[in-house]
């Protein structure tokens, strides 16, 4: 058995969850799971349909996007998960997918508003759009510069990856991720989602304002704060 069988079996079930979540289509979409002490992470392979794959197939790679085991070609994606397991070095597990509404956000170049306490719930900001990818990027290295498009993003925002764990590319779709497989696809959902609820709500009121903070505040932290009491 492969040394890294746990971490495929991870990370397989991990990306059986996006098709079952309506997060992504044909081969669209893929998801990553770290192994912080071997310096690898799982990955789904190129271009497999999801009913098609198993455990075995997800592929090992390094930090430096060499092959360790593996008997396909990686996801396209992989230089971008490389690039952001190397600068956050505390995020476990990253989702891309080209999920309808999250996309949409995406392509009109747009944050996503904080219109609701859904929203609140999870953050307390809108969700970031990076700008669209500059053209020395897109000419170079254009996966590892996906990656660093989603750095820029948070560095220029003035965000924190550990608070806002998820974002959308201009022109592009959105990547999430998290401590665990778990928390990261659960991330690309709720993203998904609020990506809908915003547009809905545009849709009915094109003036919609922004929910006000002493709400944010309240749904954020009886979730998140030092007092939450939501759960059990």
């Amino acid at each position: 058995m492969s040394e890294y069988q746990a971490i495929k079996e991870t990370c397989y079930r991990a990306n059986m969850q996006l098709p079952e979540l309506g997060l992504v289509v044909y081969t669209f979409g893929n998801v990553s799971c770290v192994d912080r002490e071997k310096k690898v992470f799982a990955i789904k392979p190129s271009g497999v349909p999801y009913e098609d794959l198993s455990p075995e197939d997800m592929v090992i790679v390094d930090f430096d996007n060499n092959i360790i085991e593996g008997n396909m070609r990686p996801s396209s994606d992989t230089k971008t998960h490389a690039y952001l397991y190397n600068v956050w070095e505390d995020i476990g597990s990253i989702v891309h997918t080209h999920a309808t509404y999250s996309v949409a956000w995406a392509q009109a170049q747009m944050d996503i508003p904080i219109f609701g306490t859904t929203h609140a719930d999870h953050l307390t900001t809108d969700i970031p759009c990076a700008s669209p990818m500059k053209d020395e990027y897109i000419r170079g290295n254009y996966e590892h510069m996906t990656g660093k498009q989603i750095t820029d993003c948070f560095e220029e925002k003035g965000l924190s990856h550990t608070e806002v764990e998820m974002v959308l590319l201009g022109n592009h779709g959105p990547f999430a991720w998290g401590k665990t497989a778990d928390k990261a696809v659960y991330n690309s959902k709720v993203l998904e989602e609020l990506a809908k609820m915003a547009y809905l709500t545009l849709q009915i009121n094109p003036s919609a304002p922004r929910l006000k903070d002493t709400l944010i505040e309240k749904h954020y932290n009886r979730k998140h704060g030092k007092d939450a009491y939501y759960g059990q």
